[in-house]
């Protein structure tokens, strides 16, 4: 490890203990279960904890990757170099007056908080029941499913801004696109990232039965058209006007396989680890669905998914 990795991980330790990890492997991180050892890894549970090790990260010019479930991060056999920072600051706070909201941390379980929302009546949250990511990675990527996203139901977050600062953004500050907003992509280590602390959504009220109905509704559909096993979700986003399984399963390549790695005969924009999967087989696999698609149809399809960790 640098020599500045290396005066970080003492402060870190002297700070947060056995929390701090050296050589994680982020395979145990991923639901792909593929990834090398990153050279330190800590977890935090509180927003302080957060700040500081973000600070402390950015006063030794030390690279960051923040993590939550680690949901659509397809993290390199090389493993990631600095530090990986995994967010578990999770609670949400309900507002049941006549404008209804849900405030909550960005480590919080996404799906936790749209049943929470719904256990007490509260509406718009339903589509994110199954979704396996936390809020913040949910406002950095815009998640979405069955035709809503997290930008429908933003109202505002707190940010750690460059300079250390907390601040709080409209929604409209975020510059959403489907799949996507101003934040993605920027490392968070670096000198012009902002740090999502926490959000407030906005709701609406409804009978706790129809809530209830369309999860059921949403989760059946999931169901039906998703496979289970280790994956990432959705690795293309959909071209306009067309889907990215579609696409792959039109190119013959549902069930396509290289080494571990294979395009799920359920839903071809599906790739799941057979069990011995390493991550240079998904990228060999996302690289043949690209080009044969691109070679068939004249379509070029862009990564949902974010590729992290050291490549070259």
């Amino acid at each position: 490890m640098s020599p500045n990795v290396l005066a970080l991980e003492a402060e870190l330790v002297a700070m947060m203990g056995d929390r701090v990890r050296r050589h994680e492997p982020m395979a145990q991180h991923s639901p792909l279960r593929v990834g090398g050892l990153a050279d330190l890894w800590v977890a935090v549970v509180t927003l302080d904890e957060l700040i500081a090790v973000v600070q402390r990260a950015r006063q030794h010019c030390c690279p960051v990757l923040l993590i939550g479930s680690g949901a659509n991060l397809l993290v390199s056999d090389k493993g990631v170099r600095g530090l990986v920072i995994q967010n578990r600051c999770a609670g949400t706070t309900l507002i049941l007056d006549e404008r209804p909201r849900a405030c909550a941390l960005s480590g919080t379980h996404l799906a936790s908080l749209a049943r929470l929302a719904a256990h007490y009546g509260l509406s718009g949250l339903e589509w994110a029941v199954g979704m396996p990511g936390t809020l913040g990675g949910a406002l950095v990527n815009n998640a979405g499913a069955f035709g809503s996203c997290i930008a429908d139901r933003l109202v505002r977050a707190e940010l750690l801004t460059p300079s250390g600062e907390r601040v709080w953004q409209p929604a409209e500050w975020f510059e959403y696109r489907y799949r996507s907003s101003r934040l993605k992509g920027v490392a968070a280590g670096s000198e012009d990232a902002f740090i999502v602390l926490q959000a407030e959504l906005g709701l609406e009220r409804a009978s706790p039965l129809e809530i209830e109905e369309r999860i059921a509704r949403f989760n059946a559909q999931r169901k039906r058209t998703q496979p289970s096993g280790a994956s990432l979700g959705s690795v293309f986003k959909n071209p306009p006007g067309d889907y990215a399984g579609r696409l792959i399963e039109a190119a013959g390549l549902k069930g396509r396989q290289i080494g571990g790695a294979r395009i799920s005969e359920h839903h071809a924009n599906f790739f799941l680890n057979t069990g011995q999967a390493c991550a240079a087989d998904f990228v060999a696999l996302i690289e043949l669905a690209r080009e044969t698609v691109r070679a068939r149809f004249g379509v070029e399809m862009e990564l949902e998914i974010q590729r992290a960790g050291e490549w070259e």
